[in-house]
């Protein structure tokens, strides 16, 4: 029985349809890595290395994955290659299980003190406004009473998407239009939130990674303010990454994990490109767990990261 025992019949399908242009792409590479090969040797090693680093899954990660091969090679003494996908996706699920930082909650939030404050971050064209509107649709289908806060104020068009996102989804929405203080936004989204008894807030912040102090100046004061409201909010703090970007949104993760604490990763457009492996390598390297991936257009494409069926969904034929 593999990992799937856990995952729904239809979130497994997007998977596999969502993975499709990875998976081909791993699969297209580790054949060619293994051609004329009938046992894992250091010459398969090598090549399988250079599989997982073009395949985004990131230099450190890779080093600690074919380690954990060659370990097994030694150990073992022979190693078929008909076996080297089972041999990946026990070895990765292995590595992400040790890295494991408690059970992701779902869109259910029932037990958790509400309302529920998460604060996304990220650069623009990531998906961030989306990905927003999604989460509010499917906190709402899951019976939560939902607020939008347009802090965003860099950019018109994002209180405008983001007032499109709201009526799609039929949840309120607080803001003040361009130029406004963003924290001014959040704390009237706190008050209006507190005052109409809701149970999930979702704040949309700047989209532009401008200097690290600056970053860290303007989400301090945005938490400062919430604070006001709320003693110990936000409750997540979600930077969203886009999967296509690759290393780029490893190098993002990096700058704003740096530049302030988040606590929560999603990983948006993993259906339109080949870099899914980008997941493996953020969900290792970092100390902050892939919460979110999306896997599509429509509202329905926003899933909860289980990150052994992402692996099983990669690695199996």
């Amino acid at each position: 029985m593999g990992l799937f025992s856990l995952f729904s019949k239809d979130k497994k399908e997007n998977l596999n349809k969502g993975l499709e242009k990875t998976k081909n792409s791993v699969f297209s590479k580790i054949s060619k890595a293994v051609v004329g090969k009938s046992k894992v040797d250091a010459e398969v090693l090598d090549n399988l290395e250079e599989v997982l680093v073009t395949s985004d899954v990131g230099v450190d990660t890779t080093l600690k994955i074919i380690d954990r091969i060659e370990t097994r090679v030694s150990r073992d003494k022979y190693l078929g290659t008909a076996e080297l996908n089972d041999i990946l996706k026990e070895e990765i699920a292995e590595l992400l299980q040790e890295n494991n930082l408690g059970k992701t909650v779902g869109f259910d939030l029932n037990g958790i003190k509400t309302p529920y404050i998460i604060l996304v971050v990220g650069v623009n064209g990531v998906g961030k406004t989306t990905t927003i509107g999604k989460l509010a649709h499917q906190f709402k289908k899951a019976g939560k009473k939902v607020v939008l806060g347009a802090a965003d104020t860099f950019r018109a068009a994002a209180v405008d998407q983001l007032k499109i996102w709201s009526q799609r989804v039929d949840v309120p929405i607080v803001s003040q239009g361009m130029g406004a203080d963003p924290a001014s936004v959040a704390f009237d989204t706190l008050k209006s939130a507190v005052a109409n008894d809701a149970d999930v807030v979702i704040i949309d912040t700047a989209g532009r990674l401008h200097n690290k102090v600056n970053l860290m100046n303007e989400l301090s004061k945005i938490k400062m303010v919430m604070q006001k409201v709320i003693e110990d909010a936000p409750h997540e703090v979600l930077l969203v990454l886009d999967a296509s970007t690759g290393q780029n949104a490893i190098e993002q993760a990096r700058q704003f994990t740096a530049a302030t604490e988040v606590n929560a990763l999603a990983l948006t457009k993993l259906d339109g490109t080949a870099k899914g492996g980008v997941a493996i390598g953020i969900s290792d390297q970092f100390k902050v767990p892939v919460k979110y991936i999306g896997l599509g257009e429509q509202m329905e494409d926003l899933q909860i990261f289980d990150r052994f069926a992402y692996v099983d969904t990669l690695f199996d034929q």
